[in-house]
């Protein structure tokens, strides 16, 4: 074999593992900077080290129709971003953290299951999903999250100048 078409072939080898990569190898799949935020705004990462490794903490479904999200949002997502289109016609630019808050303060149940979206957060069920409903009725599930503080919990993080 000459040495023009041993390099050829290697060359062409190494030319077809490089295009084939993002097939072998999965990327990792960092979670979006709005669940992060979530996450920790909402309290949903207490009591685990490693809860920026599980998408459990935060699921894609807790806004969006699908486990690997994209669209269709489900009624919470849609809750949020009329949210911002609200806002915003107002003369109001919210951040994420701002417009969840003020989301879960108008005391609202967007998937209609009977129990306002901060009560399921604090449940640790999901909003936008009516089958999803916590183990309580409503009235216990307030009463309890009243005494943790209502929804002044779900206030965004101060920034500290």
């Amino acid at each position: 074999m000459s040495r023009a078409l041993t390099v050829r072939s290697v060359t062409l080898t190494l030319a077809a593992l490089v295009g084939m990569t993002p097939l072998l190898v999965r990327p990792a799949h960092a979670l979006p900077k709005y669940r992060l935020q979530a996450a920790a705004q909402l309290h949903l990462n207490d009591g685990f080290e490693l809860w920026e490794l599980d998408r459990r903490v935060v699921p894609c479904t807790f806004c969006h129709v699908n486990a690997e999200g994209g669209a269709p949002w489900n009624p919470f997502g849609q809750a949020i971003q009329a949210t911002f289109a609200r806002e915003a016609a107002a003369g109001r630019h919210l951040t994420f953290p701002r417009a969840l808050y003020t989301l879960l303060q108008a005391d609202t149940d967007a998937d209609g299951d009977g129990y306002a979206d901060a009560l399921e957060i604090f449940a640790r069920t999901l909003p936008g999903d009516p089958a999803s409903v916590p183990d309580r009725p409503p009235a216990e599930v307030r009463a309890a999250f009243e005494k943790a503080g209502g929804v002044t919990r779900y206030a965004p993080p101060r920034k500290d100048k």
